[in-house]
């Protein structure tokens, strides 16, 4: 007699489904953990990462392919300055960790170095769970995980994440390490670059405290991370502290909501598949089932945005003119809601985003020369990304 299905196999072979048959899932990483915590209102990437389907392939056979991604130039530069970074046994990024997160430490004159290989995803995730219960048992002594394997639980099945770095400081707690090639510039990097890799350390911060949690006494995972780039336009190394305490809540709720995915799945019409070799009209409709939180932040995030954006744009949606405009528009959700607003043939004059447009097009049909507000208003243009 066969086993009744539980609720997590149920849910894989949902899943499985919404691929396609015989499409293998795409495995998560950080990266793709880390954009789902930036658009955490994105119910289509929610359910496509969940499912494990390619987006790239997606895009692609949408006709909207992606330029996302890094450039074979950039992955060489960031290989060669994280080798760099962690040459001699990791001794400069060692010194950076004492300087920018725990002075009070001895100076790391000599770490220990683990050998971490071993066969599979599987395998290497337990050789770095030892690793880390022995490092933190050595008190006294500093430790440099190089590319440890980690594991996180995502909608009832692993994801297999590498950091660039583990370090177990000498009073047994640990902090991730994440090198970057982009520059910092007199102390500072571009915010956008750093806050997605703030981002990613979260996830990585969350895993941590999954293995930290399986230990007696739990060691401390430590909420500021070190982010290590080149100084100003050399190749020297230089780092700072970077708090993610705000980007693992948000991921972390992100995640919690990633298990339930089977909400949305729920929703979708039957037979929904997302699987590239479907005709192109067929894979349209099943795409545009699932509700999509375009944002221009998305183009540098998701391999899906020019498709997004070409729709959100077609249908006059304001996300498309970013997040922070959405905001300050309230109940106006199109461009043409906006326009209508301004003109003064629709909306709540007590609405203050109304009543800000109002004005706005009062001011702009002053400063033309328009003696006709309403002739002025007609001419209220929204910028578009």
């Amino acid at each position: 007699m066969p086993h009744p299905r539980t609720r997590g196999t149920a849910l894989r072979h949902r899943l499985a489904e919404l691929r396609g048959p015989d499409v293998p899932a795409k495995a998560l990483d950080a990266r793709a953990l880390a954009a789902l915590a930036a658009n955490p209102g994105c119910k289509r990437r929610a359910i496509l990462d969940g499912a494990g389907v390619n987006k790239a392939a997606l895009a692609s056979a949408l006709g909207a392919p992606s330029a996302f991604g890094q450039s074979q130039f950039a992955l060489t530069r960031g290989n060669a300055f994280e080798a760099k970074v962690k040459a001699d046994g990791g001794a400069e990024l060692l010194r950076l960790v004492h300087e920018r997160l725990d002075r009070a430490a001895e100076p790391p004159a000599q770490a220990r170095v683990p050998e971490l290989t071993a066969t599979g995803p599987e395998g290497r995730t337990a050789r770095t769970a030892l690793a880390l219960r022995e490092a933190t048992d050595a008190r006294g002594e500093w430790t440099l995980l190089d590319h440890p394997m980690l594991a996180l639980d995502v909608a009832g099945s692993p994801a297999f994440l590498e950091p660039d770095a583990v370090v177990v400081h000498p009073d047994g707690s640990w902090t991730v390490v994440e090198i970057k090639s982009f520059p910092m510039l007199d102390g500072s990097a571009d915010p956008a670059k750093v806050g997605a890799a703030a981002r990613q350390a979260a996830v990585y911060v969350l895993a941590l405290e999954q293995v930290a949690a399986r230990l007696d006494p739990a060691p401390r995972v430590r909420h500021r991370v070190l982010l290590v780039c080149p100084k100003d336009f050399s190749n020297l190394p230089t780092a700072s502290a970077v708090d993610v305490r705000k980007q693992r809540a948000v991921t972390a709720r992100q995640l919690a909501r990633l298990t339930r995915i089977e909400d949305i799945a729920d929703t979708l019409p039957a037979g929904t598949c997302f699987s590239p070799d479907l005709p192109a009209a067929d894979l349209t409709a099943a795409v545009e089932s699932v509700p999509a939180a375009y944002a221009p932040e998305c183009l540098s995030a998701c391999e899906l945005a020019f498709h997004c954006r070409a729709r959100s744009r077609a249908s006059g949606a304001v996300t498309s003119l970013g997040r922070s405009v959405r905001a300050e528009l309230g109940g106006l959700s199109t461009v043409e809601d906006v326009l209508s607003a301004a003109r003064g043939e629709s909306g709540d004059p007590d609405d203050p985003a109304v009543a800000a447009l109002r004005r706005a097009a009062r001011l702009r049909a002053e400063a033309l020369g328009q003696h006709s507000p309403a002739r002025g208003a007609e001419a209220v243009t929204v910028p578009c990304h």
